[in-house]
């Protein structure tokens, strides 16, 4: 068992009517001239981006606004946001929408009180000292970055995606109202349960395996996405539902379930490389990615893909065959992906075979061209990488 600090600062305000305080959290927490941060047209459709500018106004709170996230967010992006708070002399970021759009707010956050370019901090030559405060008002629940303290970033020249994890960035307010992600269409939906159960993998697929409380959390938030997305895909206004989505989006990534063990993420940096290369959504990629990458580090703590198998899929445990049972939980975990629309493998994600040239040089950007290894459970070098990708392409 590591021993460990649990830091999540973040204030939730959760449900029916929680939009409704978004004045007077920003006012609690310093705000007075806000960067209104959306993505595309959905919360301008859906009447969200003209309530939150409507409500702050009403509370005496400046406001400018920046759209046009995408998924995947670009570095571009988080450079106009820069220069416009610097413009506007903002002094608090508002995040209206899902990860994406977290993410390029924390990113805008960082670069508002640094002096030279914000991509510094996703390639390591620096560490962040000051950033803007920031908050969201949550619309697609699945990064859980309106409490984590990372955030992912694309940079389009050279397709290259890197995260970035420091406490600053934890918001300062999280409002989160289920009923704003009825509307989600149902592929969006099963791709942001995926990254939830992926986050809780991350932490749950580990070498500690003393500290059984934090086991059994992740357990039980695997088990319940696994439940309640099959309940809001059949009906989607399935408040019930919804709500423990959006929770778990939360509980998934605010480091909860990986208290006193220690986190792996070779997945996640894995699926980092195909979604800035092919600019797939991300849950999706981790679905493709998750069996090869199970099946190729299961034996270094087989134990544990015995019990994930046993406990949150389902599986008998036969005594007798433990290697069995752990790769019938990974083939329950394939059929859970496929029966929620997710693929399994590369050639489902991108809808065609990946090229040798493609797969070596994703592995060249996972590796840093060889100098870096990713992995926990196991470390993984560039040759495992390929193994991995070569083992997902279907």
């Amino acid at each position: 068992m590591k021993d460990f600090i649990y830091y999540a600062p973040t204030e939730v305000v959760f449900g029916q009517e929680s939009e409704e305080k978004v004045a007077q959290m920003v006012s609690k927490y310093g705000g007075k001239k806000v960067l209104v941060h959306y993505g595309g047209q959905s919360a301008v459709k859906s009447g969200l981006l003209e309530k939150m500018c409507r409500l702050l106004g009403e509370g005496g709170i400046e406001y400018v606004t920046l759209g046009g996230v995408v998924p995947n967010p670009r570095l571009s992006k988080v450079r106009e946001g820069i220069a416009l708070c610097k413009k506007e002399s903002v002094d608090f970021i508002l995040a209206v929408g899902g990860g994406s759009v977290i993410d390029s707010a924390k990113g805008i956050a960082y670069g508002v009180c640094y002096d030279g370019d914000v991509w510094d901090f996703y390639t390591g030559k620096a560490d962040a000292v000051a950033m803007l405060p920031m908050a969201a008002v949550l619309t697609i629940p699945a990064a859980g970055s309106e409490m984590s303290e990372a955030s992912v970033i694309t940079n389009e020249d050279g397709d290259v995606k890197l995260g970035y994890s420091n406490n600053l960035s934890r918001p300062k307010f999280a409002i989160m109202n289920p009923c704003r992600t009825f509307t989600l269409p149902p592929y969006q939906t099963a791709a942001g349960v995926t990254d939830m159960i992926m986050h809780t993998m991350e932490r749950y697929f580990t070498k500690d395996d003393d500290m059984d409380l934090t086991t059994d959390l992740a357990e039980a938030v695997m088990r319940r996405m696994m439940t309640a997305v099959f309940a809001v895909l059949k009906d989607p206004e399935d408040y019930r539902h919804r709500a423990q989505i959006m929770w778990g989006g939360s509980v998934a990534h605010n480091g909860l379930t990986g208290c006193g063990i220690s986190d792996d993420w070779a997945t996640h940096q894995l699926e980092h490389e195909l979604s800035g290369m092919f600019d797939v959504t991300h849950g999706a990629g981790l679905a493709a990615i998750w069996p090869s990458w199970a099946r190729y580090v299961m034996h270094e703590n087989l134990s544990r893909f015995v019990r994930f198998a046993v406990n949150v899929t389902g599986v008998p445990n036969d005594f007798t065959d433990p290697e069995g049972t752990a790769l019938q939980g990974i083939e329950a975990m394939e059929r859970f992906y496929h029966a929620i629309g997710m693929p399994i493998n590369i050639r489902e994600l991108i809808g065609r075979d990946i090229t040798d040239d493609e797969i070596r040089e994703m592995t060249r950007k996972c590796s840093r061209d060889g100098a870096a290894t990713c992995g926990c459970l196991k470390v993984l070098n560039a040759a495992d990488m390929e193994a991995i990708y070569r083992m997902a392409c279907g």
